[in-house]
């Protein structure tokens, strides 16, 4: 073997060593889209939750006490985070705890698999933060399972205790839900969403009903000249009691004495 293929073979090797110590690139915390509009204002409760998209920021306004409610879409595939913040501008009394969860289209709750879901803030605390991160969103899953499939899903942020002296005081939220679709392996078809159906039914007229029952009750009295069924009952009514009358009248009745 010549001097010069010795001298490339140990290039290649001393080049494929060094791609080997080198270290692997840290994922960026996530942050906003560039231009998204932020989201100021919560719904307060499932139906009048505030629509919002990945990476998109909220901040909101609020008071102490109050249930927050959020959506966002969900396809097959999808992992999702979710980041909150709860600033306190004002001084509180004592310690509290705070809740953010996720439910799907159907109400369920979804488990979080990393993330502060239940912190507690101390008295002399700023701030607290939250987090929750969803498992991968599948395309199918079995009837008995609480798989998260796609759909329309719900964040709820909320306290659930603290002193009752500070009940109302301000807060201000910040919250982001990013999505991440890296490494998804899912083969399945879902027919459609999980979303709630919220329309209202229309509501039945009633006439053609009462109709058709008038004309049934017609039928077995043709033999009676334009009169109703509510006439019949009438006159029924009355010649039992005129007859219900005459027989209480008859039994109570004292006979005469000579």
């Amino acid at each position: 073997m010549s001097t010069p293929t010795i001298r490339s073979g140990a290039a290649l090797a001393a080049a494929g060593l060094a791609l080997l110590a080198a270290p692997a690139p840290v994922q960026a915390a996530p942050t906003p889209s560039p231009g998204a509009t932020p989201v100021t204002r919560a719904g307060t409760s499932f139906l009048t939750a505030a629509g919002i998209a990945a990476d998109q920021p909220v901040q909101v306004d609020a008071s102490t006490g109050d249930f927050l409610y959020w959506s966002f879409p969900a396809v097959a595939g999808e992992r999702h985070e979710l980041t909150a913040t709860v600033s306190f501008p004002k001084s509180r009394s004592g310690a509290s705890i705070w809740t953010v969860e996720v439910f799907d289209g159907l109400r369920r709750r979804q488990s979080c698999t990393a993330g502060a879901q239940t912190p507690t803030a101390d008295a002399s605390a700023d701030s607290v933060s939250l987090g929750c991160t969803l498992r991968q969103v599948r395309s199918w899953a079995e009837p008995w399972s609480a798989d998260p499939l796609p759909g329309t899903y719900y964040v709820r942020l909320s306290v659930t205790e603290l002193p009752e002296a500070d009940l109302g005081l301000p807060i201000e939220v910040e919250l982001q839900v990013s999505a991440d679709r890296q490494d998804s392996r899912d083969d399945g078809e879902l027919k459609a969403p999980l979303v709630p159906h919220t329309k209202a039914g229309t509501i039945l007229n009633a006439e053609p009903v009462a109709q058709a029952a008038e004309e049934d009750e017609s039928g077995y009295l043709d033999w009676l000249p334009d009169l109703g069924s509510r006439w019949i009952w009438s006159t029924m009514g009355g010649v039992l009691a005129a007859a219900a009358g005459v027989v209480g009248f008859a039994l109570t009745r004292r006979p005469r004495r000579p």
